[in-house]
């Protein structure tokens, strides 16, 4: 009986940490649609900023991405990491200044 409940209780946590951290995934009718690639701003599109983070961009313009970590879609640090690779996406949110704020990533 007890390993039933420690396997519900094991369960019922990691469906609900990968549903909240997934905020992304989500399309947004009211905004557009860019095609865009996504990478390390510091590895691959050389901006400056403390270590590794997520970086878009499109329009010949970087863009710092918000609403989203770079290890949230693999380790970036990986052979197809965000760190090793430059991915085309297609991404929707919002700009505001030098940040783009990520409601959804879909690789294409």
């Amino acid at each position: 009986m007890k390993k039933i409940s420690l396997f519900i209780i094991v369960m019922t946590i990691c469906n609900y940490s990968f549903s909240q951290t997934r905020n992304f995934q989500k399309a947004d009718s009211s905004l557009p649609f860019y095609e865009a690639v996504a990478s390390c701003g510091s590895c691959k599109f050389n901006m400056k900023g403390n270590g590794c983070f997520m970086a878009i961009r499109f329009n010949e313009k970087n863009y710092f991405v918000q609403g989203a970590g770079i290890d949230d879609f693999g380790d970036a640090h990986d052979k197809d990491g965000f760190c090793n690779s430059i991915r085309k996406v297609l991404v929707q949110g919002k700009i505001k200044e030098d940040d783009f704020i990520l409601s959804y990533l879909e690789f294409k």
